[in-house]
């Protein structure tokens, strides 16, 4: 079924722009579905619980408690199997959880689009268009389903995705009149289809297919779903568990013959074998490393930045330069006119407190633009040279600037609102102005300009832009309700006045107009002896938190670096006051950039940290310069133009809230508030994350060097069997689980970003192995003495037995403490600060205690209960190895943290 025969009349859309209601909408959605392409199934629970009894160890395991059982020893393999559920339940958990905290971040990363809905426009997600709605298109936006453009200025879509050609095509939108049908849709070149973009221009299309009635959708059988790719670090441990698999093979095997040499019963040392080698093998390290990057990537979208690409967290601790843009990012992005120039004379805009309203004066007194030709043509440029909505004002705050009056970019926001609140009515300017043709601002450019039928039907154009690009296309100036040819001095004060309020840290926007009075240039190039009209400075403060974060970077050895399209001296200003530069720094221009050589470019980037007037090929040039020079360079963009530099960048980030579809899919990272401050809080958590995942390698390998020791030396000095098959499994259960994973919710140490960043070339191990070689052996020998000492005491192996299991326990959730810090000794670190991990050790201390004091699991698990006199030599020996840890670490904790 064609979408378009359910819209009744399709050129009411271009009288009304209204869109569908709401309530119609729905109604479509219940008809077509969501717009969403249908890929690959994702796995069903079931599958996923399923899955974890597909490990070799585990059915290995599984088989010999099948043997077990047939041989009689119904009791043991009962309580194997009992542990092998509960493990994993507890991997069928995470991997759930995981999994759900993945799709959640999805969600949040879907694209949007820009929907007419009940005559208003508004932000939806992409998958709740409908046939018949109503959208908006600008450069960079992907387009969310198929469509027929009613309007069109310059539009331009890259459909390289469904032809494979690499140029933009151009689009016409469907004549006044006229119904849309196939025939026009191939002839005219009117439609734009699901997942290309918009290389430039605007437009409205109404959608005509969704989801898998779409271009896109009839070869969606032919894509392949992206599946999701391990990190670097992922890829590298799971190397190191099958090195580690080998060598515990091995361990196990002479332990199993080593008992088997001795006399011990076969089976019973097969089965121990088997069970140290589900014990000591960290197979679910890769697993464990992708839980605490999930947990740590949604603490990031609590801080209002989204991770796309896992990596991206690896490199974030490495960063060593961020480079920002200035507006939005380092400033509010809240901007207001603040000074006016115009006929050579200078007015200032004051805010009344009381009505919250901006008023132009000259001097301190009020006057009205209408009666002055240059501020009047100003307000009217401000108005019809944008393309600012107009939405319903909040009625429960009528005193309130109304910045939800207005809807578009924040600068042209601030140039409508300054003419709104000089009293002038915007629609009824806009009506009596009809658009005939937008030339979209354009970051090459730096101007935008629109051409409109007067009310005397007089064709005139008004353009905008940057002042130094505007001025050059100008021939006459406005002074004194004349116009006139503009002279040389007229430049001169214009550019002073421009250096003037960019030195007051304004953003310059100028301004001119002139009427057309040949036709074709209506059609042609229509930007060429203008009228100069004026000047507006609009201020734009910097963020309250950039100060802050500023600092943070310098401390923690990470380089801010600014870059902007906005004037020299506006650039600056802004920098100095956030101490970006300091006094007497140099700026660097993108005309200087230009004329720079690559070997003179890397040479200055060391002593400068302010890039003004760059254009975004300059971006991508500074990226490959930084990144050459050996730096890990963080990179913002959110223009359709910014995408290559944001994707050459190590780290990728996209604007979340003023950024293009093509720049967030070609990002590591989203900022969902667009500030400079939360990059910063980024990398801060990038650096826990990791430090976190270290913390956790170096609990899980340590405890299994100390469970394979205890076994291995018991078997070498001719003791009995220190612990038995579900023993060890018991002590898999009560350590490798829970703990592990509350290590990756710490919440970092203080002194994380005081300290410079990791080399991205540091392997993940530097620093832990001799920690981790140390402790294992410490924890296997104090376990094994233990084993001896009741031993000795008691003469029963079953106490021995016990004592062992303690201590192997207890020693091990001592330890989880001491791996919360790589410098702090046990006795320096805070205990309360991860309740998560206080619980965790709680529930295993439990578990343990009920094993060794519960009659039934007694019998489950072959223990029996401590005396006082054994729990001396058990307390002593669990508390001995972090004592003489601590001593260690303190006479050589430049070694040890080196």
């Amino acid at each position: 079924m064609e979408a378009v025969r359910v819209i009744p009349n399709n050129v009411g859309y271009r009288k009304k722009t209204a869109g569908l209601t709401y309530l119609e909408a729905k109604k479509r959605q219940e008809l077509y579905g969501k717009n969403t392409l249908q890929y690959k199934k994702k796995r069903s629970w079931i599958v996923i619980l399923l899955s974890q009894f597909t490990d070799f160890m585990v059915l290995v395991l599984l088989g010999a408690t099948a043997l077990s059982m047939i041989m009689g020893e119904i009791t043991e393999a009962v309580t194997i199997l009992a542990i092998v559920l509960l493990n994993s339940l507890l991997g069928f958990y995470q991997e759930i959880h995981t999994e759900r905290t993945m799709e959640a971040l999805e969600r949040l990363a879907a694209p949007r689009a820009k929907v007419f809905r009940d005559g208003e426009l508004c932000e939806l997600p992409a998958d709740e268009l409908v046939p018949g709605d109503l959208i908006l298109l600008e450069a960079g936006d992907r387009i969310p389903a198929d469509g027929y453009l009613i309007e069109s200025n310059e539009l331009q879509a890259d459909e390289s995705l469904l032809t494979g050609e690499s140029m933009p095509v151009m689009k016409n939108a469907l004549p006044d009149g006229m119904v849309f049908s196939e025939e026009k849709r191939k002839k005219n070149n009117i439609c734009v289809y699901m997942g290309c973009t918009v290389a430039g221009g605007t437009g409205k299309a109404v959608i005509t297919a969704t989801g898998m009635d779409t271009e896109m959708g009839k070869i969606a059988h032919m894509i392949e779903q992206a599946q999701p790719h391990d990190t670097p670090l992922q890829k590298k441990l799971e190397t190191l568990g099958s090195n580690i698999v080998t060598a515990c093979f091995v361990i196990c095997a002479i332990v199993s013959i080593t008992g088997i040499i001795r006399g011990e019963n076969v089976f019973s040392m097969l089965l121990a074998g088997i069970s140290l080698a589900v014990a000591a093998v960290p197979e679910g390290l890769p697993a464990v490393v992708t839980i605490a990057l999930a947990l740590g990537v949604g603490r990031m979208v609590k801080k209002n930045a989204l991770v796309r690409k896992l990596p991206a967290v690896e490199t974030l601790g490495c960063a060593t330069v961020i480079c920002s843009d200035k507006t939005g990012t380092l400033t509010e992005n809240k901007m207001r006119v603040v000074s006016v120039y115009s006929g050579r004379t200078r007015y200032q805009v004051t805010v009344d407190k009381r009505q919250h309203k901006g008023r132009i004066t000259l001097q301190g007194k009020p006057v009205d633009p209408k009666k002055l030709t240059g501020l009047d043509l100003m307000m009217t440029t401000g108005i019809v040279c944008s393309n600012v909505k107009l939405q319903g004002r909040d009625d429960e705050h009528p005193d309130s600037e109304g910045s939800d009056a207005f809807f578009g970019d924040p600068t042209e926001v601030a140039l409508v609102r300054m003419a709104a609140e000089s009293g002038y009515d915007l629609e009824m300017t806009l009506s009596g102005y009809r658009r005939i043709r937008e030339i979209p601002f354009d970051s090459n450019r730096k101007m935008m300009s629109v051409i409109c039928e007067s009310p005397s039907k007089e064709k005139i154009i008004f353009s905008k832009g940057a002042p130094e690009v505007l001025l050059k296309k100008c021939t006459h100036i406005l002074v004194a309700d004349m116009e006139r040819a503009i002279m040389n001095y007229d430049f001169e004060r214009i550019l002073r006045e421009n250096n003037r309020m960019a030195q007051n840290a304004l953003r310059v926007i100028g301004m001119a107009c002139r009427v057309i009075t040949d036709e074709k240039d209506i059609a042609g190039n229509p930007e060429y002896g203008l009228t100069f009209i004026g000047l507006a400075g609009i201020m734009d403060p910097p963020r309250p938190e950039a100060y802050d974060a500023v600092e943070q970077c310098k401390v923690a050895g990470i380089k801010p670096v600014m870059i902007t399209g906005d004037h020299k001296e506006t650039a600056r200003a802004v920098a100095a006051d956030l101490k970006i530069i300091e006094e007497g720094q140099n700026v660097i221009t993108g005309d200087e950039l230009e004329n720079m050589s690559d070997s003179e470019l890397k040479e200055r980037l060391e002593d400068t940290f302010v890039f003004a007037r760059v254009l975004p090929k300059h971006k991508l040039r500074l990226v490959k310069a930084y990144k050459e020079k050996g730096h890990i360079v963080a990179m913002t963009g959110d223009g359709v133009n910014d995408a290559p530099a944001v994707k050459e960048a190590d780290i990728g980030v996209a604007m979340g809230c003023s950024g293009t579809d093509v720049t967030r899919e070609a990002a590591s990272m989203i900022l969902m508030d667009d500030n400079f401050s939360t990059i910063v809080a980024a990398v801060e958590e990038g650096r826990n994350i990791y430090n976190n995942i270290r913390k956790f390698i170096r609990y899980l390998l340590s405890c299994n060097i100390g469970e394979v020791l205890t076994m291995f030396l018991g078997m070498l000095i001719g003791i009995p069997v220190p612990l038995l098959p579900v023993q060890i499994l018991f002590v898999n259960l009560a350590t490798d689980g829970l703990p592990a994973i509350a290590l990756s919710m710490e919440p970092g140490d203080n002194n994380t970003m005081q300290q410079k960043p990791r080399d991205p070339n540091e392997h993940i191990f530097s620093g832990l192995w001799r920690l981790i070689v140390v402790r294992g052996i410490f924890i296997g020998v104090s376990s094994l003495l233990s084993f001896l000492t009741v031993y000795s005491m008691s003469g029963s192996v079953e106490s021995a037995r016990t004592a062992t299991l303690v201590t192997l326990v207890l020693n091990q959730l001592i330890h989880v403490f001491e791996c919360k810090s790589e410098t702090k000794s046990i006795f320096e670190i805070p205990f309360l600060n991860n309740l998560w991990l206080i619980g965790a050790v709680l529930v295993s201390v439990c578990l343990l205690s009920g094993v060794v004091y519960l009659p039934f699991l007694q019998k489950l698990f072959n223990t029996v209960s401590l005396s006082a006199d054994h729990w001396l030599p058990v307390a002593g020996f669990s508390i001995l190895a972090p004592v003489v840890s601590s001593l260690l670490t303190r006479l050589f904790k430049n070694t040890f943290s080196s």
